[in-house]
C-alpha cells in the first residue's frame, strides 16, 4: 500500500483538440512516474466533449505518442478496464444521471439567460470594475416552473449553485494551502445547451467513478479547482488530492505556444529527437531529482519522483539544452540501432536506396554519431559521401600556402596514397602511415591535411581527412584528390 493510503490512481485526460503538446507530455509523464513510484495505476481518458474543437487523428496521435515514449497506461480507450468507457462522449448518460441528482438537491439549476443578456451583464460588471461572473439570476426560478419551460422546448443550460458566503479551501501538493471566497466563484455551466457536459462536470464525475486519488494537471486548471471541490461536495463525494504543474515558457518567458515554434511532440519526433531524450528533457522542466546529474533512465525517474519537489515557478523550454541532451542519447546508441534510426532520414533526403552499400551507411553513421544532435542532421553530413561538391580551388589552400605549392603537395600525397595497401586504408592505420610519410617528406600537417580534407569533402568544415578516406574507400579517395589537383592547374 502507498504511503498515501488506498491504492494510488492517477489519470492523464487530454482533449483531442490537437496533437499532444510538449506540456501534455510532461503532465502524462509526472502522472506515470507518481503512479509507478507508489505501485499505483495510470489511466488514459479522452475528454472529447468539445466536439467543435476536436481534431481528426487527435486521439490516435495521443495514444501513439504515449506508446512511443513508453508511458504505458493500465486502463484506457483501446485496452479497456473496469472503469470504462474511457472516452467522455461515450459516457453522456452517466453525466445526465448525476446532473438530475444535482437539480433535485438544489445544488444545480436550469438557466434560461440568453447570450445577449449574459453579454450585457458582463459589460455592466466590467464598466463597474467588478469581477465578471454570472449574477445567479435564474436561481430565483421555481424548479417545477423551470422543468415546465424545459419541456416546452425553451433553450437552457444547467449551472452549479454556488453559495455566496464562506470560503472554499484545499491543499495543493505543489502550491500549498489555497483559499477562495465563494462570492468570487462563478456559477459554472455544468451541462451545455447541446446536452454535452462541460469539462468541469465530466471531469469531476469521471475522476470519482474511476477512483482517481490524485489529480495532477497543468497550472491553468488551478482557478477551476474551487468549482470542482464545490461540485464534489454537492454530489456528496470526497475530493481527490490536487497537484498543479507550473507553466512551460518560451525563452521570452511567455506561455509556450505554437506561434513561437514547435510545441507538438510529433514535431520533435519527426525532426529526429529520440523519445527517451524528450522524456528526460521534459521531466527536468520544473523538477530535478538530485545533484548535477542530467541524464536519467525512466527507472531512475520513477525511483526519485516526488510531487513536493516540483518548482512553483514556470520553466523555460531551452532548445539548446534539448539538443545537447538528444546528442548525448545518440552517442550512447549502438551503431546497429543508430543506423536503423538514421536510414529513414537518408532515404527521405534521396541519399540512399535499398541498393546503397550497407558498409558505407554504417561508416557514415559512425563518423557522424559524435557530431549530430538530431537524427535529421545525419542528412547534412552524409551528402558529401554521395555527391561531389562544386568548390573553389582557393578553398584547397592552407593559410600562407599558395595554389602552386598546394598542387605539388597533393600530387605527392596522391602518389603516396596509391602505394597504401587496401588493408591499411582504415582510419587509424591510414592516419599513422600518412603522418609518418609527412614527417619523412618534411611536409607540415596543415599544408597536406587541409587540402586533403577539402578535396574529399568539398567543404570548409567536415570530418577529418582520415575519417573521410576510410568511409569513401581508396578508389574514391584517389579520384577526388585527382579532381582537386585538376582544379589547381
Amino acid at each position: 500500500m502507498s504511503i498515501f493510503g488506498p491504492k494510488i490512481k492517477v489519470r492523464f485526460a487530454p482533449s483531442p483538440t490537437g496533437f499532444l503538446h510538449i506540456g501534455g507530455l510532461r503532465t502524462a509523464l509526472y502522472n506515470y512516474l507518481f503512479a509507478k513510484k507508489n505501485k499505483g495505476s495510470f489511466i488514459l481518458r479522452i475528454e472529447d466533449t468539445d466536439a467543435k474543437r476536436k481534431v481528426e487523428g487527435g486521439v490516435e496521435n495521443i495514444i501513439n505518442t504515449l506508446r512511443s515514449c513508453e508511458l504505458n497506461y493500465d486502463e484506457g480507450p483501446e485496452i479497456g478496464g473496469k472503469n470504462g468507457p474511457y472516452v467522455q462522449s461515450e459516457r453522456l448518460p452517466i453525466y445526465k444521471h448525476y446532473v438530475e441528482q444535482l437539480i433535485e438537491k438544489g445544488t444545480a439549476y436550469y438557466c434560461f439567460c440568453t447570450p445577449e443578456k449574459l453579454e450585457k451583464e458582463k459589460k455592466k460588471q466590467q464598466d463597474e470594475k467588478l469581477p465578471t461572473k454570472y449574477s445567479g439570476h435564474c436561481t430565483k426560478n421555481i424548479r417545477e416552473d423551470a422543468k415546465k419551460r424545459v419541456k416546452e422546448g425553451e433553450k437552457y443550460v444547467i449551472r452549479l449553485n454556488v453559495p455566496e458566503s464562506g470560503n472554499t479551501e484545499f491543499e495543493d501538493e505543489v502550491y500549498g494551502k489555497i483559499s477562495v471566497k465563494n462570492q468570487l466563484i462563478d456559477h459554472q455551466v455544468l451541462l451545455k445547451s447541446d446536452g454535452f457536459p462541460t469539462y468541469h462536470l465530466a471531469n469531476v464525475i469521471d475522476d470519482h467513478l474511476m477512483g482517481i486519488t490524485h489529480v495532477i494537471r497543468g497550472e491553468e486548471w488551478l482557478p477551476s479547482t474551487p468549482k470542482h471541490i464545490l461540485l464534489y461536495k454537492a454530489l456528496g463525494w470526497n475530493a481527490p488530492k490536487f497537484a498543479h504543474l507550473p507553466l512551460l515558457l518560451n525563452p521570452d518567458k511567455s506561455k509556450l505556444s505554437k506561434r513561437q515554434g514547435d510545441v507538438a511532440v510529433e514535431d520533435y519526433l519527426k525532426k529526429g529527437y529520440l523519445p527517451e531524450a524528450l522524456i528526460n528533457f521534459v521531466a527536468l522542466l520544473g523538477w530535478n531529482p538530485k545533484g548535477d546529474q542530467e541524464v536519467y533512465t525512466l527507472k531512475e525517474f520513477i525511483r526519485y519522483f516526488d510531487l513536493k519537489s516540483i518548482n512553483k515557478s514556470g520553466s523555460v523550454l531551452n532548445k539548446e539544452k534539448l539538443d545537447w541532451m538528444n546528442g548525448e542519447y545518440i552517442k550512447r546508441k549502438s551503431l546497429k540501432e543508430l543506423v536503423e534510426l538514421c536510414k529513414p532520414y537518408l532515404v527521405d533526403a534521396g541519399l540512399i536506396t535499398e541498393k546503397t552499400d550497407k558498409k558505407l551507411i554504417e561508416k557514415i553513421v559512425k563518423i557522424e554519431q559524435e557530431r549530430i544532435k538530431t537524427l535529421q542532421e545525419i542528412t547534412e553530413g552524409a551528402g558529401l559521401f554521395f555527391k561531389k561538391s562544386d568548390y573553389s580551388a582557393d578553398l584547397l589552400v592552407w593559410k600562407k600556402s599558395d595554389k602552386k605549392q598546394t598542387k605539388i603537395i597533393l600530387e605527392k600525397l596522391l602518389k603516396f596514397l596509391k602505394t597504401v595497401p587496401n588493408g591499411k586504408f582504415e582510419q587509424e592505420k591510414l592516419e599513422k602511415e600518412t603522418k609518418k610519410w609527412l614527417k619523412k617528406e618534411n611536409i607540415s600537417t596543415g599544408d597536406a591535411l587541409w587540402p586533403m580534407r577539402t578535396a574529399l569533402s568539398g567543404q570548409k568544415a567536415s570530418p577529418s581527412p582520415f575519417e573521410l578516406a576510410w568511409a569513401l574507400g581508396k578508389e574514391e579517395t584517389i579520384k577526388r584528390i585527382d579532381c582537386a589537383i585538376t582544379k589547381l592547374k
